[in-house]
Formats: structure tokens, sequence, C-alpha cells
């Protein structure tokens, strides 16, 4: 699939997304944008090159792997892998998520998404993406897909000075994701896409709720639910 150029299953999608001309439409990010996890291949990312503080790293690790052990839940790791960055510079953790960004996540965007993002927008789609990852990389991701800045409601943490610290700001993530569209939207939301059970609460709150390239659990409930389920084709090239 060339930049552009959509298969006819995906601009059967596209069009009936667009038929239903949704005034809001909410995106997660992670598998539903882009196929992976973002977030925690940025963390490892950092890790190596090491950004993050040594102390940091030195809990961190572990306790990364007590959350895949099912120890640790989504709302709390989500919330400590952006507050290890407590005493790094703003401007070093942009240098390093747009870095990041570019060579590790760009290649694996949905062409489908992006195409159906900037159809959107020309639609005049207000459109915002709520993630659980650090709003740094989320920052970087939305530029391909026509998503203002300040349309982004991702895993953040206070400043000062120029400088993070480990306040956190918000950790969008299950019901948080519907607690920040709810607090900071504040209106009805006519689409909203998700890939994973994180997303359900906030596909809860739409007109119309779209399981994209879904884990097995969502796509259960998705279809129980009678939302379209959608499977992006491939990644851009």
């Amino acid at each position: 699939m060339k930049q552009g150029v959509l298969s006819a299953k995906a601009t059967t999608f596209v069009n009936a997304v667009l038929a239903k001309k949704p005034s809001i439409a909410v995106f997660d990010c992670d598998g539903t944008l882009w196929s992976g996890d973002a977030g925690a291949d940025f963390f490892y990312w950092e890790i190596e090159r090491g950004l993050i503080p040594p102390d940091a790293v030195e809990w961190i690790l572990p306790r990364y792997d007590d959350y895949k052990a099912g120890k640790v839940d989504e709302v709390t790791i989500c919330g400590e892998m952006v507050a290890i960055h407590d005493g790094v510079s703003l401007q070093r953790i942009r240098n390093a998520a747009a870095e990041f960004f570019r060579s590790v996540v760009e290649p694996r965007i949905f062409q489908d998404l992006r195409e159906l993002t900037r159809r959107l927008g020309e639609q005049g789609c207000e459109l915002w993406a709520v993630s659980s990852t650090n709003d740094w990389v989320i920052n970087e991701g939305v530029k391909q897909f026509g998503i203002p800045l300040e349309h982004v409601l991702a895993a953040s943490v206070a400043s000062n000075d120029g400088i993070a610290t480990a306040e956190l700001i918000r950790v969008p993530t299950d019901e948080l994701k519907a607690t920040a569209i709810e607090e900071v939207i504040g209106r009805p939301v006519d689409a909203v896409f998700g890939n994973s059970i994180h997303d359900y609460a906030m596909l809860e709150l739409a007109r119309d709720a779209y399981a994209v390239n879904p884990n097995a659990d969502l796509e259960t409930m998705a279809r129980e639910m009678g939302w379209t389920v959608y499977w992006p084709e491939k990644v851009l090239q």
C-alpha cells in the first residue's frame, strides 16, 4: 500500500466513518494509530541510552517486570514510567522523543488511520488523542495525524523551570480515559477509536465506537456491543 493510496477495504472503512459526519473524534494511539506499544518501547530506548537517572532505572526495571507479571496495575505503572523523568530537562526529553518516534514508531504508522484523520480534519471534525503513554512521545506522533497538541490527553507530569518533576498531572487509562474526556472535552463525542480493553470505558462514551486492530478481549466485547471492528492492513513502508 503506497502512501496516500488505500485498498478497497480501507477506502470502505474511511468512507463509512466520514459518512457519519462526526463533530468530535477521539483516538487512542498505541496499537490504534500505529502498531506496537510506543510507551514501553520508549521506556527501554531511553534506558539503553542513559537518559533516565540511574537511581530511577534501578527500581523501575524490576517494577516493570512486576507489572508484566500482573503484580502492578496499569495506572500505577503508566504514572511511574513518566514520573521517572523527575529532574530531567524537558528539552532533552522532547529531543529524545522526536528522535525515537522518527526512527522507531513512524515506520509503524497505519496509513489507513492517517488518511482517516486527514480527511476527518478536512471535513471539520475536531480531533483528540487520549493515551496512557507519555505526552512527549504522543505529541510527536500526533503531528502525523493533524491532531493539535492542545488536544492531546496523555500521561504527563508537571514541570519546574523547564525541568520535569514527579508530580503527575494525569494518567489516562481505563476509566481515567473516559474521565479525561469528560473533564477536558466536556461534550458528547461522536466517534472513539481504540484497540485494547484499556480503551473500553472511553469507547462506551461514543455515539459510534470503533475497535481498531483490537486485542482479543476487546474484539470479543466489541462484537457483543455491535461496535465496528476494523483491521488495518499494514503499516507505512
